[in-house]
């Protein structure tokens, strides 16, 4: 099932909402709330680029739908009429406690849905849990491809697109800036995460510029902090580009002590997670830094009306513009919203049940503040959006960063295609690319 949420549409669509459907998507003024479980790290070392942004992003999107104040077509009230009440869980702690968090949610609290989780550890203890509970569940961010490509799911959605297309995009933006480059290095955290995405951008390195080597390939531990002994080895390298999936402190930590040892003038730093701390860091990142987000969020997102809204009221609330993460919540909300709302329509009265919703969802698109979200992979449970890249520049008049020299680049340039397990995509050459 397809769809599409245009602008043309969401005209007609809202149209129908506020006129002639009016009665139908309005429940009784008594009718319980839509329940969420919004599930992300409210504590730890994620907590403060990935979780609080991503919780700030849930309040001010349900605040607004509970208002009836997003943009159409998202301006009727809460879902289909029902107002959202949300319950706040910290994502914090073994994967074990994740999962019996989560058991609590959906038998205990009794939740309509589970909207969370930024840790693909997480993802992965808690989607057989999910299935097994028939619980309707969205994945905001976890970046592994694997959830859909080991096994076919059915209560369990990703709107935002999986990590592949951070590093197909980012080989992709340094070749258009650095087409003739010899030599690269990365320094990412020595687990999952960090090995996956400099094997995704190694991968996708040598399919489109087979000449270029690798010279420096650093893997310290993760949280370690203290970089002396890597920024040493990578000032010997004659390396043009240094590739990092750091973040949090680490990112913190390195961009510091790396720029204290001019690191940033012999190389740049192409970061697949940069955009989580640019507000932060300001003045602090080196001008020329390679910058990108999980789809075009953040400075890399689209001028369109969804963007502007978000952007708008997170910063009026939070003082501070908001970054992927909480983009990823916000696209996460409004595409739970599409499909519960189609669902309601095609019942005609009453709160849909989870499988009328889930069957809704499936291979839906809609609008977002990052851009059209296709649910195109893992048999319609996967999203796919466009991606973007661009360079940091502070500017000192304004007191603030900005990214500038956009590259943009369409989902199915940087995704696999249907059907194609991501590792396969890229060590076959990323063939069928559509760029």
């Amino acid at each position: 099932m397809d769809i599409r949420w245009s602008l043309v549409a969401s005209v007609a669509l809202s149209l129908a909402y506020t006129g002639g459907a009016s009665a139908q998507q309005a429940p009784a003024a008594d009718a319980p709330p839509v329940k969420l479980g919004i599930v992300t790290f409210l504590s730890g070392p994620a907590a403060s680029p990935f979780g609080v942004p991503s919780r700030n992003g849930a309040e001010i999107v349900i605040e607004a739908l509970n208002a009836g104040k997003a943009p159409a077509p998202y301006n009727t009230v809460g879902f289909g009429g029902t107002k959202i009440e949300a319950k706040y869980v910290d994502e914090a702690g073994s994967t074990a406690q994740v999962v019996t968090e989560f058991r609590n949610l959906v038998q205990r609290d009794k939740m309509d849905a589970v909207v969370g989780y930024i840790s693909s550890g997480s993802c992965l203890a808690v989607t057989p849990v999910a299935e097994e509970l028939q619980a309707l569940t969205v994945y905001f961010d976890c970046g592994t491809p694997r959830i859909f490509e080991e096994k076919a799911r059915k209560y369990v959605f990703r709107p935002p697109p999986h990590a592949t297309m951070d590093n197909t995009a980012a080989a992709r933006f340094l070749l258009a800036k650095k087409k003739d480059i010899k030599l690269l290095s990365g320094i990412n955290q020595n687990y999952a995460w960090g090995q996956d995405s400099w094997r995704d951008f190694v991968g996708a390195m040598k399919a489109l510029a087979p000449k270029a080597a690798v010279d420096k390939e650093l893997m310290p531990k993760l949280f370690a902090g203290e970089y002396g002994a890597e920024i040493s080895t990578l000032l010997t390298s004659k390396s043009e580009a240094l590739h990092t999936s750091f973040w949090d402190g680490d990112l913190e930590s390195f961009v510091y002590q790396s720029q204290a040892r001019g690191l940033s003038r012999r190389m740049p730093i192409l970061g697949t997670a940069v955009e989580s701390v640019i507000w932060r860091l300001k003045d602090k990142l080196p001008d020329g830094t390679i910058v990108g987000a999980r789809g075009a969020n953040g400075p890399l997102a689209p001028d369109n009306a969804y963007s502007r809204w978000f952007k708008q009221i997170y910063t009026e609330r939070y003082n501070s513009p908001p970054n992927y993460p909480a983009y990823q919540m916000a696209l996460s909300l409004l595409g739970l919203k599409v499909a519960w709302e189609s669902a309601q329509k095609k019942k005609g009265s009453g709160k849909p049940t989870t499988d009328e919703v889930v069957a809704s969802f499936e291979g839906i698109s809609f609008d977002a503040p990052s851009g059209l979200v296709r649910m195109a992979l893992g048999n319609g449970h996967q999203g796919i959006q466009d991606t973007a890249y661009g360079i940091y520049k502070f500017n000192k008049q304004k007191n603030e960063g900005e990214v500038v020299d956009i590259m943009r680049f369409p989902a199915e340039c940087v995704n696999p295609p249907a059907g194609q397990n991501a590792d396969d995509w890229i060590r076959d050459g990323m063939k069928g690319a559509k760029c």
